[in-house]
């Protein structure tokens, strides 16, 4: 039986599964403004998208591991948070924040 509404949460992820970009934007935009607890939320949502077991097999963790990872008070190594993105088919880049005068 259809539930008569969707909850943001679920709408959400419903939206990352459907277009991966609109995920990398979301993500980019809590690497630009967010706390490192947003974050790992974030990142907890798009893994959420992607099918946490999933995105466990080809980063290579246990998904107990990703779940723990992906809590707000843990701290990951880049290693492990790089993982976490490739096997999202996204990658971590670093862009400058104002352009350059200089030639």
């Amino acid at each position: 039986m259809n539930k008569p509404y969707v909850s943001h949460e679920e709408a959400t992820i419903e939206s990352f599964k459907r277009d991966p970009e609109f995920a990398a934007e979301y993500l980019n935009s809590v690497l630009e403004d967010g706390t490192q607890e947003e974050l790992m939320l974030a990142l907890r949502r798009i893994a959420d998208a992607f099918g946490m077991k999933d995105v466990a097999e080809t980063a290579k963790l246990n998904t107990k591991t990703l779940y723990r990872t992906l809590s707000p008070v843990d701290n990951p190594e880049l290693r492990s948070f790089q993982a976490i993105l490739g096997a999202m088919g996204m990658r971590l880049a670093v862009t400058p924040v104002m352009q350059s005068t200089h030639p």
